[in-house]
């Protein structure tokens, strides 16, 4: 028997969640058990914490966790260690899930609503490999402290070991091996001793385990800049925690909306993964019923992938979403008309019936 845990989260999160779980239940996977826990602003506001003891073991215990989104302007002046934000940085560390890879593509049928020319991104197919649990994010010290002159300062550390780069580098090398073989590694060696230590840590372990790889280097910057410049050029991208955030969310706007793309968090092997859209808890639109559900019915599509060992039922969910983009199915994020419940039904009728 497997463990699928939901935290449907803040936001729009239980509403694409919510679809993902009709998704889930069509296909009615045998030896498969689904469990529900609170987490983020949800978990505050029940238990005084943004993740619970409980939610924590829970996710540890499952082999798959799926999330929505956490966060909002109720709990934005709360200090940052009790923010539900704070939650999810948490619960990345507990279980370990170094490897954040975001998938980015352009459906033949949505080419012309990217915010490029269509000729640009038409066939686009791109894998960030974005480093998750180390960096600027974690590093130590960290704070906002009053200085003698009385002015504040606020302080973060980008910091890494050989050891975290090489083990998400060699995440990324073996991905791009059945792929198009091509990694573009990301960092800014030019100004910043992290990003030094990135860069010979990558070719050193290049040189050494993956030859048969292509490897290119880019600045972050320059990385930027070619993402819209011309970005089918990249195949899997190699980040740090930073730069992979800032860098997957430009690349959302190719695909034509932030509410396409899922992730998938992934730890050393038996260990649980952790999988959610890569989007927020867009607070503006909660409980409107108009959210995007697909990155979260992907997002559930990787985990049957990576975790659940149901390759086959991954595959039948991607189909399904593809096929309801190509008939037309499109909610506002997209320049159509559909609820997010509609979106789900398009994404079930092409589903069909379970298996």
């Amino acid at each position: 028997m497997k463990t699928l845990l939901l935290l449907p989260g803040d936001g729009i999160g239980p509403e694409v969640v919510a679809e993902a779980r009709r998704v889930l239940d069509r296909l009615a996977l045998s030896g498969l058990a689904v469990t529900e826990a609170p987490f983020g602003g949800a978990a505050i506001d029940a238990a005084g914490t943004p993740l619970p003891d409980a939610t924590r073991a829970a996710a540890l215990a499952a082999n798959a966790v799926l999330m929505g989104a956490v966060g909002g302007p109720k709990w934005a002046g709360a200090p940052y260690g009790s923010r539900p934000e704070a939650g999810l940085l948490s619960l990345r560390a507990a279980m370990g899930v170094y490897a954040n890879l975001r998938p980015v593509r352009c459906y033949p049928a949505l080419a012309g609503a990217s915010t490029l020319r269509p000729e640009v991104v038409a066939g686009l197919d791109i894998l960030f490999v974005r480093e998750l649990v180390g960096g600027i994010y974690f590093g130590e010290p960290r704070g906002i402290a009053t200085l003698p002159s009385g002015e504040r300062e606020g302080v973060n550390t980008q910091r890494y070991t050989e050891g975290e780069i090489r083990r998400v580098a060699a995440h990324a090398f073996a991905l791009a091996r059945s792929r198009r073989g091509l990694v573009a590694s990301v960092d800014k060696a030019n100004v910043m001793e992290s990003g030094l230590l990135w860069r010979e840590t990558v070719s050193a372990l290049h040189a050494a385990s993956f030859a048969d790889v292509e490897l290119v280097h880019l600045y972050a910057d320059n990385a930027a800049m070619q993402l819209v410049r011309n970005p089918r050029q990249f195949d899997v991208i190699l980040t740090d925690n930073l730069f992979g955030d800032l860098l997957s969310d430009l690349a959302a706007e190719l695909s034509g909306s932030i509410g396409l793309l899922p992730s998938a968090a992934l730890g050393a092997a038996g260990r649980p993964g952790l999988f959610e859209p890569i989007h927020g808890s867009a607070p503006d639109i909660a409980g409107q019923g108009i959210a995007n559900p697909l990155a979260a019915i992907l997002s559930l599509a990787m985990a049957l992938r990576h975790s659940l060992a149901a390759p086959q039922a991954a595959l039948r969910v991607e189909a399904a979403v593809e096929a309801a983009i190509a008939g037309g199915a499109r909610t506002r994020d997209l320049g159509g008309t559909l609820t997010t419940r509609e979106m789900g039904d398009a994404v079930l009728d092409a589903l069909g019936d379970a298996c």
